[in-house]
């Protein structure tokens, strides 16, 4: 029986505190939830925790000359600054005592006594054994920044799975796609830089698809698309992504000279989410921008990186995901599985 919990953080944030949290649970079947409110203190040390982190996370990858998936024109965060003799400077161990830090920093600020009345009713309602769908919502571009899976309940909850959404996020209706296959319109935008031609193939390869490839199109072939009558059940890009300081907008760059933010293609996304669009996969860098834009769409489910990441991992999570959802997990499930996964190409990629 698959649970959901609905974590709502409210208009709070890091440096102030959030003074009304609601957590609501359900149950498959079962139209009453449960309701539950709680606080949280500030935390203003895991903004500073999470820059130092995000830091060397990109000193690592420099030091590496790998190909990652960030736009020349991907905003920095103003108060982080790179000393080019950092580069050669920086250790894998470096990076893994930052990664426990936050991951510790995490735990004890959701461990705080004020948030205690909904944390016990979790452990005490919740079957570790059964599906659970964790959904949190909030305005907060820095709370969406933060890795949440780290988390000790997701570690205790081997069957659970983090989602982010907005406060008001309500999923549309839609109509079930018209075609017998799964129709996927995939776009492979810019790739100077980087290979996308394993994305390529990886989606070539689906049993039960058609897909349809525009490789750096211009806007209008990818607006007609969208309004094929016939509908799609899923998006897919491979390129390059960026999202503005703000958090608020993001940009896909669909060939080497023109980029598209989702509000430039509002009413042919729309309408491809009426006739049943349902998934939406960004396999490129920094896309919290456009998991935010399509969320006001409401298109049910959305899997974008919220960093920039290397070629190869973003290709073998998109292989693993691919693989566990046509096995019949559910969405959920499918992206922990594929993330969990990652965790054997660590020594290359940390």
């Amino acid at each position: 029986m698959r649970q959901s919990v609905v974590l709502n953080l409210g208009r709070g944030d890091l440096n102030n505190g959030f003074p009304l949290i609601i957590a609501q649970l359900q149950s498959e079947g079962n139209p009453q939830s449960r309701q539950f409110t709680a606080r949280l203190p500030p935390a203003p040390e895991l903004i500073d925790c999470y820059r130092r982190w995000q830091l060397l996370y990109d000193l690592v990858y420099q030091a590496r000359s790998l190909n990652i998936r960030r736009h020349k024109t991907t905003p920095t965060d103003e108060d982080i600054c790179i000393d080019e003799a950092d580069v050669t400077h920086v250790s894998d161990a470096d990076f893994a005592q930052i990664s426990q830090e936050l991951q510790n920093r995490i735990d004890t600020w959701l461990d705080s006594g004020e948030f205690s009345p909904i944390y016990r009713q979790l452990q005490r309602l919740l079957d570790p054994n059964q599906e659970i769908r964790f959904i949190i919502q909030t305005e907060d571009n820095q709370l969406r920044k933060l890795p949440w899976y780290i988390w000790r309940f997701f570690r205790d909850y081997r069957f659970a799975e983090v989602s982010l959404s907005p406060l008001n996020f309500e999923p549309t209706t839609t109509t079930k796609n018209s075609a017998e296959q799964v129709r996927i319109l995939a776009i492979l935008g810019d790739s100077t830089g980087i290979d996308i031609e394993a994305d390529r193939r990886l989606l070539v390869d689906l049993p039960d698809a058609e897909t349809v490839f525009l490789v750096e199109p211009q806007r209008r072939e990818v607006s007609e698309q969208l309004w094929d009558k016939l509908g799609w059940e899923l998006l897919f890009f491979a390129g390059h992504s960026s999202t503005q300081a703000s958090g608020e907008t993001g940009h896909i760059y669909i060939n080497p000279t023109d980029s598209l933010t989702i509000s430039q293609l509002r009413n042919a996304l729309s309408e491809a989410i009426e006739r049943g669009l349902r998934l939406a996969i960004f396999n490129s860098c920094d896309g919290l921008g456009l998991a935010r834009q399509l969320a006001d769409l409401h298109i049910p489910q959305v899997i974008v990186m919220r960093e920039p990441v290397p070629d190869q991992v973003a290709q073998q999570f998109l292989k693993y995901f691919l693989r566990e959802f046509a096995s019949n997990r559910s969405f959920d499930l499918a992206v922990r599985k594929a993330r969990e996964r990652l965790q054997g190409i660590e020594g290359e990629f940390p």
